[in-house]
């Protein structure tokens, strides 16, 4: 889903979205699908690395919060039923396994790109959940 996407497909919301920043809440649905994607193709290239054990850890964590992003940007993109307990849960969630996720890829940064790439998108993620999380406090 493209950022665009996101923005059109919350003013098309038939209901009344209440108090949300919809801009942060539209920035954290990207994110989360961006930083998903980062965490896949960083595991897949760290499974193509000539020293793939010493990258176990990355490559787990990779998994672990692209899953979470993922889920986390599809409860984020339902809005009929909301609870805001379940909301905040899950970014919280999310932006720990982002941190996570960030300080093992930075760990490999400089031997491996992907890495450093895929940490940018981890702390863009961590940042938009927290961020997400104090507009809803």
């Amino acid at each position: 889903m493209t950022h665009g996407t996101t923005h059109k497909l919350l003013d098309a919301y038939p209901k009344d979205l209440g108090d949300i920043d919809q801009h942060k809440l539209a920035e954290c649905i990207a994110a989360c699908y961006a930083c998903s994607q980062a965490c896949t193709a960083c595991a897949d290239a760290c499974l193509s690395e000539d020293k793939v054990a010493e990258l176990t850890k990355c490559i787990r964590t990779d998994l672990d919060c692209a899953d979470i992003c993922t889920t986390t940007g599809n409860i984020l993109s339902r809005h009929t039923g909301y609870d805001s307990n379940i909301t905040q849960a899950v970014l919280q969630s999310c932006a720990t396994v982002c941190k996570a996720c960030g300080d093992e890829c930075q760990h490999h940064a400089d031997m491996h790109e992907h890495c450093r790439i895929c940490a940018e998108a981890c702390r863009r993620c961590e940042q938009a959940c927290n961020e997400l999380l104090t507009s809803l406090g």
